[in-house]
C-alpha cells in the first residue's frame, strides 16, 4: 500500500580468501570507497546449494547519502543464466530484477532508480525497500502494549494514520552489508523508541537469487522489549518491462490469488475494520485468472476506496511456517510469469494507484512512473493488528524471541 509522495522528506573451495577483481567506475576512479569487486561462488565442497553454483556477485557504489554522508552501496547478484538482481544497502532495496523474456531478451521488470538520490529526497512510494518496523497502518499512530502506550508519526491520512514506518522507517536507513558465499545480508539496529517503537531491534535482511530465477528474502529480527515487527518488501512490478512507465500500463497483467478465499474490508481511509470478508461475488475474486483492466474500475466501494486494488488478503491454510503460493501474475506481452510465496498470513495487493504526482523525479528509463504503472504483492501481518481484537496474529516480537519470515519471488516464462 502507498504512502503520500514527499518531495521533502529528507569462495574459491581451495582457499581460505576471498578472490576479487577491482573495478573503478570512470566517473569516481578517485575515491576509494568505490571500488568494486566481483565474486564467483562455488557451491563444491561448502555447504552451499547447487542452485546458486556459479553466481556472481559484484559491489559498486550507489552514491553519497545527502543526510548523513554515508556511501550506498549497490550489490548485483548475477545468476549463472545472466538473469540478475540489483540491491542498495540504503533501504536493504530492490533496485532492479533482470529477466529473460519469451525470447530470451533480458528485460527489467521492476520500478526504481539509477542512484540513491531519489529513493532519499524524492522517494516514489517506498519503491523495492524493506518495509518497517511495522508495514501498512497503524490507526491514528497509536498501540498499547503491555499496558504502556506509544505514540508514533502520523505520517499518512492527513494525521489520521502511521504508515509504513513513518518517514524514519526501515527503508530510508543505510544498512550494514555482508556478502555471503551465495547472497548478500543486510542488518540495521534500531535504538529503542526510534521512530516511536520500544526496543533495541537487530534486523536482518537476506537476499538469495538462484540459477532458477526464485529470489528469496528472509527476514529476522531480535528485540531487548517486546515491540512490533511486520517486515516486507515494497517492490513495483512491471512485467512488460519497467521502461512501461505510462498510467494504466498494467491493465493487460493476469492475475491468479489462488490461495485467498477472504480479504479484509477497509474503512473510509483503508484501515481494516476488523470484518474478514468473502471474495465470492465481487472484484476482488482472482482465485481465477483475471486480467487486471477488466476489474480495476468497479464501482465496488472497497475498490473506490483504494482507488483501485490496495487491499490485504488473507492466507488460506496460513500456519506461519508453510511456505504457501499466494499470487500468479502473467505479461501476455514478454511471456514472463511471477509468482510470489510466503508463510506470512496477508499479502498487500496494490495496483500503483497513488503514483504519478507531479514532483516525482523520473525512474531509470528516463521518464517518471505514472499511476497504475505497476503492482505491489507485499507479504504481511495484517495491517493495524495490533489495535483490531478479531485479528489473532498482532504483530508482536516478545523480548529475546526471533522474528522469522520469508519471500519468494520467482520468475518463469509461460506459454500464451
Amino acid at each position: 500500500m502507498p504512502i503520500d509522495f514527499n518531495a521533502n522528506f529528507i569462495p574459491n573451495p581451495n582457499s581460505n580468501r576471498t578472490q576479487h577483481r577491482f573495478n573503478f567506475p570512470s566517473f569516481l576512479s578517485a575515491k576509494k570507497e568505490t571500488d568494486t569487486f566481483v565474486k564467483t561462488v562455488k557451491t563444491d565442497n561448502i555447504a552451499v546449494d547447487k542452485v546458486y553454483d556459479g553466481i556472481m556477485i559484484s559491489e559498486s557504489s550507489f552514491g553519497r547519502i545527502k543526510k548523513t554522508g554515508e556511501l550506498a552501496k549497490l550489490y548485483t547478484i548475477t545468476n549463472a543464466n545472466g538473469a540478475s538482481v540489483k540491491l542498495s544497502s540504503f533501504g536493504a532495496t530492490v533496485t532492479a530484477i533482470e529477466i529473460p523474456d519469451k525470447n530470451g531478451k533480458i528485460i527489467d521488470v521492476t520500478q526504481g532508480y539509477n542512484n540513491v538520490t531519489p529513493y532519499e529526497t524524492a522517494p516514489i512510494g517506498h519503491a523495492g525497500g524493506t518495509i518497517g518496523p511495522c508495514a501498512n497502518k497503524i490507526s491514528n499512530g497509536e498501540f498499547t502494549l503491555n499496558g504502556e502506550s506509544y505514540k508514533l508519526e502520523t505520517n499518512k491520512d492527513n494525521g489520521k494514520s502511521h504508515s509504513h514506518g513513518g518517514s524514519e522507517g526501515f527503508d530510508v536507513k543505510n544498512w550494514k552489508s555482508k556478502i555471503l558465499p551465495d547472497g548478500v545480508e543486510f542488518t540495521y539496529f534500531k535504538k529503542d523508541m526510534e521512530s516511536g517503537y520500544p526496543g533495541n531491534v537487530e534486523a536482518k535482511v537476506t537476499y538469495k537469487f538462484d540459477n532458477n530465477n526464485n529470489l528469496h528474502i528472509k527476514y529476522y529480527a531480535k528485540s531487548d522489549k517486546d515491540t512490533l515487527i511486520n517486515m516486507t518488501n515494497h517492490t513495483y512490478f512491471n512485467l512488460d518491462g519497467a521502461d512501461n512507465t505510462q498510467e494504466n500500463s498494467v491493465y493487460d497483467h493476469i492475475v491468479k490469488l489462488p490461495n485467498s478465499s477472504k480479504y479484509t474490508e477497509n474503512n473510509e481511509i483503508s484501515i481494516p475494520t476488523g470484518k474478514i470478508v468473502g471474495i465470492e461475488g465481487t472484484p476482488f475474486d482472482f482465485k481465477t485468472e483475471k486480467r487486471i483492466g477488466d476489474v480495476i474500475d468497479s464501482e465496488f466501494e472497497q475498490i473506490k476506496i483504494g482507488s483501485g486494488f490496495d487491499q490485504n488478503y488473507c492466507v488460506d491454510n496460513y500456519d506461519g511456517k508453510t511456505l504457501i503460493d499466494v499470487a500468479e501474475v502473467k505479461s501476455p506481452k514478454t511471456g514472463v510469469k511471477l509468482t510470489v510465496s510466503t508463510n506470512l498470513p496477508g499479502f498487500q495487493f496494490y495496483t500503483a494507484n497513488h503514483l504519478g504526482k507531479s514532483a516525482q523525479p523520473v525512474g531509470k528509463s528516463g521518464s517518471k512512473y505514472e499511476k497504475r504503472s505497476a503492482f505491489c504483492i507485499e507479504p504481511q501481518i495484517f495491517p493495524n493488528a495490533i489495535n483490531t481484537k478479531e485479528f489473532e496474529e498482532k504483530g508482536i516480537l516478545k523480548k529475546n524471541q526471533e522474528y522469522n519470515r520469508e519471500i519468494i519471488y520467482s520468475f518463469e516464462n509461460y506459454d500464451n
